[in-house]
């Protein structure tokens, strides 16, 4: 058998390995990151939000070959958990998961690596494939995603397709962060209207949202995360930010990797690298916020995992004494 057909029968064998062999390259027999993950800090709580790019059943293409109602490959779920222990999150935002059994599996194959996340929250909006997801180490003391908000769009009612995923964390008795994900329409063009306008009608959601609970509760402290699908200096970002003067105001956490890069997307077709997730907090949630350590995770192989960098940033929790 030549090479190429060595080469070709490899790939075939790897993008369908067994769940034994997923589990060894989680934990680390067979390692795809050298990158060790740290212990969880008494004194912190370390977020990640991960695009972790159709973890869930679809028509895939390989091969020249549709394959029909078809799993992540498990070389690319081995990818993303291997990714994610290395990071070691304590709260954990996910885009682009199916159903929750897709979730359930996330957090058991983090659980065998040793990251145990047992509370979740699912979020779904228009769309019936795609999800958002979150996952902690911390009880969730309360739920308010969203998943019924539409606007009219050329005559049109649309819905907001991913939700928004609304959890309050716990992580210490009288202190509660709120976590808000989210996954604005993609860039895709579609025949039933601008893919941009509806990208727009879906961030003056958002902000309408916030606008709820900051008039209400200017000291909530807001975690906004997500795929934002937009450029920093484009329309849906500022509406989303508001005002820079006013108490609503979401300051933009500057996430960079190792050499000062922000892009966190890589669109493999157009050759091209951009910022699309991002994390903003609220006035309330700044002082929290460990600035210094907070990074896009870097690593060459980013993309086995998904066309999306994680984000990550650590949150100071205070003693008792100065909460």
């Amino acid at each position: 058998m030549s090479q190429a057909c060595l080469l070709a029968s490899w790939r075939k064998k790897t993008l369908r390995l067994s769940q034994a062999t997923l589990a060894l390259l989680i934990l680390g027999s067979l390692p795809l990151s050298s990158r060790a993950a740290e212990p969880a800090s008494p004194d912190s709580l370390v977020f990640c939000a991960y695009n972790v790019r159709n973890w869930l059943i679809m028509d895939r293409f390989e091969d020249n070959k549709v394959l029909k109602d078809s799993a992540k490959p498990e070389v690319e779920k081995a990818a993303v958990i291997n990714h994610l222990k290395a990071i070691a999150p304590d709260v954990l935002g996910l885009s682009e998961i199916g159903s929750a059994d897709d979730l359930k599996e996330i957090q058991s194959l983090l659980k065998t690596a040793g990251i145990d996340l047992p509370h979740s929250e699912i979020a779904q909006g228009g769309d019936p494939t795609r999800r958002l997801g979150l996952l902690s180490r911390f009880t969730i003391a309360s739920r308010q995603s969203v998943s019924d908000l539409t606007y009219e769009l050329e005559g049109k009612t649309f819905s907001v397709q991913r939700g928004f995923l609304d959890a309050t964390i716990q992580p210490r008795p009288n202190l509660n962060f709120r976590f808000i994900g989210v996954h604005l329409k993609s860039m895709r063009e579609v025949p039933e209207a601008d893919q941009a306008l509806m990208r727009r009608n879906e961030a003056s959601l958002l902000r309408k949202h916030l606008d709820g609970i900051l008039s209400d509760s200017p000291e909530t402290a807001i975690l906004l995360y997500g795929d934002f699908n937009e450029y920093r200096h484009e329309a849906p970002i500022k509406a989303i930010q508001g005002s820079r003067t006013g108490v609503l105001f979401m300051e933009d956490i500057r996430v960079t990797d190792k050499r000062g890069e922000t892009w966190t997307h890589y669109w493999e077709a157009a050759d091209s690298y951009s910022r699309l997730d991002y994390l903003f907090m609220s006035r309330a949630m700044k002082p929290f916020i460990d600035v210094s350590n907070s990074s896009i995770f870097d690593t060459h192989d980013f993309d086995q995992a998904s066309d999306h960098r994680p984000i990550v940033t650590r949150l100071k929790l205070p003693t008792s004494e100065a909460e």
